[in-house]
């Protein structure tokens, strides 16, 4: 199993059936593989490669042009991308989950009872130092919701397995989240009380522009003890999306609702972009308290309630 950011740069080149070796030396150039162009060009003068095979390789930067033409026309399984996981900013576990059960030949719900196990999990805490026992409380929905990195793995396996799947994305997880460490420490946070906020950051936000501004907004809040009134968060207690958040969608006794209890919700509600982790860590520092996101996604902040109810009627689309 490989991935696109691992540390030694891995890169993936997909070989087109009929492509030529001077085709190929360019895709490998625009890939960052090639030191030299023309000494490539002379290498394949030097060279002849009559038996170049299509395949999405996983190549390393280290790898000399030699042995990347030697490989392409020997494929080893090692070096061949069988399959492709595909985890999006933004999403939620159930969705995660199809995509881990279409490649694995699986349920989702199979996929979701592995990721429920208590031994597993267990295990999970004692592997990663940003997962601790927060991810147990009996009333989180998705113990590793906002724990799996949004990005795209490539699986070299002909018969992964889900845990080295897991593995994949939580290890990007803690190679993005390592870089923020003192920061989270710093905000007087655990790692599970970090990610619950920068999710709700990451489903408020359309745009990267106001992330770190939103992010300011929820932190004003929780400074002056004020309710996040996250519509994001009522919507997840439901299991359900819309922005037509109702006052009856709000009274859901769920340790989500931000409408109900005060501080963060009780774990995160989706997966959460690089974007947003650095929005959140770097947030704008100002004195607003509400936003609201015009129908193109433009977003109105306000200082005071009544101004924001104000913005509210004069652009109201829903």
């Amino acid at each position: 199993i490989s991935s696109v950011s691992s540390k030694d740069e891995d890169v993936i080149v997909t070989v087109e059936q009929g492509s030529t070796s001077s085709s190929i030396l360019d895709a490998l150039d625009e890939a960052g593989l090639v030191k030299n162009k023309l000494c490539g060009q002379i290498f394949l003068k030097l060279n002849r490669y009559d038996h170049l095979q299509a395949n999405t390789y996983i190549l390393n930067k280290n790898m000399s042009l030699s042995d990347i033409f030697s490989l392409i026309e020997n494929p080893d399984i090692d070096h061949i991308v069988l399959s492709k996981l595909t985890i999006k900013e933004g999403t939620t576990i159930p969705e995660v989950a199809k995509e881990f059960a279409q490649i694995l030949n699986i349920s989702d719900d199979e996929v979701i009872k592995q990721w429920e196990d208590q031994a597993y999990l267990k295990s999970l805490i004692d592997e990663y130092w940003f997962i601790d026992d927060s991810i147990l409380d009996s009333e989180i929905l998705y113990p590793l919701e906002g724990y799996l990195y949004p990005e795209t793995y490539y699986i070299t396996e002909k018969e992964p397995d889900l845990k080295s799947m897991t593995k994949l994305a939580l290890d990007m997880m803690d190679e993005q989240l390592s870089v923020y460490r003192k920061d989270i420490e710093k905000l007087g946070w655990t790692p599970h009380q970090f990610l619950t906020f920068a999710s709700i950051v990451e489903r408020e936000s359309l745009y990267d522009e106001d992330r770190p501004i939103i992010a300011g907004v929820f932190m004003n809040r929780l400074n002056q003890d004020m309710l996040l009134q996250s519509d994001i968060t009522v919507n997840y207690a439901w299991q359900r999306t819309g922005v037509d958040v109702s006052v009856a969608h709000t009274q859901i006794d769920s340790r989500y609702n931000t409408y109900k209890y005060t501080g963060l919700p009780v774990g995160p509600i989706s997966t959460i972009s690089k974007v947003t982790l650095e929005s959140c860590i770097h947030y704008k520092h100002h004195d607003y308290l509400y936003f609201f996101a015009k129908e193109d996604g433009t977003v109105i902040y306000s200082r005071t309630y009544k101004e924001h109810k104000q913005v509210v009627k004069e652009n109201k689309w829903y």
